[in-house]
C-alpha cells in the first residue's frame, strides 16, 4: 500500500529531478529505476550474506572484494564530490559489463548511462531511494507504478500509457490461470504482465490469506492479497509465466523492474521488433508452442520498414498499417484454443481496404471472434483522442455470434461513476 507520506516523497524525488533539469519523465523513471536496481542488488547480496553465514553454502556473488566500495550501502554515505564519479565511472560500467543479478533487467544495464550530472541531485536521489521500501512486497509494487503514472507523453512511435482501469478490465475478461503462459508483443513499460500478476494474486488468496492494513494517513484500510494458493505455480510465475516484447531498450527496463516488483523475480523481457523478420518463429522455451495468453495495446502509428517485415505476416494481410500486422501477429503467437484481448483502433473495424477485409475474414471465418467492446475517444487522453475498441478473441474454430459492447464512459469522466457498457 502506498501511503500519502511515500506519495509525498516520491513527488519530492520528482520535484529535485526537474529542478535539477532532467524533465523528460521518461528519463526521470529510468533514472530511479538504475539507482533503485542498484539498492535492491545490495540488498539481495546481504541476504545472501546472512544466508551464507547460516548454512554454509556459498553463492555466486555480485560484488568482489575489490568491488564493495560500488554497493549501494557503501557509496550512499559518500559526499556529493565523491558519490558522483564513483558512480558515473564505476558503478554503471559494473553494471554494463556484468549481469550481476542473473535477472532480465541485468541484460538491459548494459547499455545504462547516468544522466544525472548535478552532484546534489545525485545525493538527494539517493537518500530518498534509500527510504523507499524497496523490501516490502506490495508496497514497492504499488510504488514504481504510482511513479509511472507520472509519464504523461506519447513516444514517436505510437506507444502510450494505457489506462490502469482498462488494463483492468481486459485482464478481467480473459481470466488468466496459474499454469498459463502470458506475452505481450508489445510490452511498454509491462501493465499488462504486471496486472495480470496482481489479478492472479486476487484470485488465488484464500481468505486466511488476506491482509488488512490501514493508511495511517487517510485511515483507509486496504487488503493485499498474498496468493497463498499459488505455491504450486511459483516456480512457474517467476521465470516462465511472462514474456514480453518491444523495440525500446528504455521501456523494457521499466517493463522488467516493474515485473520484479511486483513478485516475478526473472520476467522473460525481450529487445525485439515482434513484426521483423529478426522475430524467430520459436518463441522462448517456456512458450514453444504459443502463448496461452496475449494482452496488447500494439501502436498504432510509426515508421515501419516494409522490407523488414516478417514474410508470414506479410502472407495474410499485405499492408504496412501496424493495427493490422499485429492481428496477425498475435494469431501467430498464440496456441490453438488462446485467447486474447487486443486494442485497436476503428479503422481496423470499419476500413475498406483488401488488408483490413482479409484481415476480417480471418478473425471470423479461422478463429472465434468473441466480443467488440467500443471504448469513449477519450480514454487514451492525453496521449491520443483516437477511438479504439478491444477485440476479444480466441485462435482456431469459426465464428457464430459475436458480443457487441458500446462503452459510453469509462468511469473516469466527471458526470460519470462506472462503465457504462451497452450491447448493441
Amino acid at each position: 500500500m502506498i501511503t500519502g507520506a511515500l506519495k509525498r516523497d516520491i513527488d519530492a524525488l520528482w520535484t529535485e529531478f526537474w529542478q535539477g533539469g532532467i524533465t523528460n519523465p521518461l528519463t526521470v523513471i529510468e533514472q530511479i529505476t538504475f539507482l533503485m536496481f542498484a539498492r535492491l542488488l545490495d540488498i539481495n547480496e546481504t541476504r545472501d550474506e546472512n544466508r551464507m553465514r547460516r548454512t554454509q553454502k556459498q553463492f555466486k556473488r555480485r560484488f568482489d572484494e575489490d568491488q564493495q566500495k560500488l554497493r549501494w550501502s557503501q557509496f550512499r554515505h559518500l559526499g556529493a564530490d565523491e558519490m558522483l564519479p564513483l558512480i558515473r565511472d564505476e558503478v554503471f560500467p559494473h553494471f554494463r559489463k556484468s549481469s550481476t543479478s542473473g535477472s532480465a533487467f541485468a541484460e538491459f544495464m548494459k547499455d545504462a548511462q547516468l544522466m544525472i550530472q548535478k552532484p546534489s541531485l545525485l545525493v538527494k536521489a539517493v537518500n530518498m531511494i534509500d527510504k523507499l521500501p524497496l523490501t516490502e512486497g506490495d508496497t514497492k509494487g504499488d510504488l514504481y507504478e504510482y511513479l509511472l503514472s507520472k509519464l504523461t507523453t506519447a513516444g514517436i512511435n505510437g506507444q502510450f500509457r494505457t489506462p490502469r482501469h482498462i488494463i483492468d478490465l481486459m485482464v478481467q475478461i480473459l481470466d488468466p490461470k496459474p499454469t498459463d503462459v502470458i506475452g505481450d508483443p508489445s510490452a511498454g513499460t509491462g501493465g499488462f504482465l504486471v496486472q495480470a500478476m496482481q489479478y492472479l494474486l486476487k484470485t488465488y488468496t484464500s481468505p486466511e490469506g488476506v491482509i488488512e492494513e490501514t493508511d495511517p494517513d487517510t485511515g483507509k484500510v486496504e487488503k493485499i492479497y498474498t496468493g497463498d494458493l499459488l505455491e504450486d505455480h511459483r516456480e512457474h510465475i517467476r521465470s516462465e509465466m511472462f514474456h514480453g516484447f518491444d523495440f525500446d531498450a528504455t521501456m523494457l527496463r521499466i517493463a522488467a523492474m516493474n515485473l520484479m516488483l511486483h513478485g516475478v523475480d526473472n520476467p522473460d523481457i525481450h529487445f525485439q521488433d515482434t513484426l521483423s523478420t529478426s522475430f524467430s518463429d520459436k518463441y522462448p522455451q517456456a512458450a514453444s508452442e504459443g502463448f496461452d495468453v496475449i494482452l496488447a495495446n500494439p501502436p498504432f502509428k510509426g515508421s515501419l520498414d516494409f522490407e523488414d517485415v516478417h514474410p508470414g505476416l506479410l502472407r495474410k494481410v499485405k499492408t504496412k498499417k501496424t493495427e493490422l500486422l499485429f492481428l496477425v501477429l498475435i494469431l501467430r503467437m498464440l496456441n490453438q484454443g488462446g485467447r486474447s484481448a487486443t486494442i485497436v483502433p476503428d479503422g481496423v473495424l470499419f476500413g475498406s481496404s483488401t488488408a483490413h477485409v482479409a484481415l476480417r475474414r480471418q478473425l471470423l471465418d479461422e478463429n472465434q471472434l468473441e466480443a467488440v467492446i467500443s471504448l469513449p475517444s477519450g480514454v487514451f487522453k492525453p496521449y491520443a483522442g483516437v477511438s479504439t475498441g478491444i477485440l476479444v478473441f480466441t485462435k482456431g474454430g469459426r465464428t457464430d455470434d459475436v458480443f457487441f459492447y458500446d462503452v459510453e464512459a469509462d468511469g473516469f469522466d466527471p458526470s460519470r461513476s462506472a462503465f457504462l457498457c451497452n450491447p448493441l
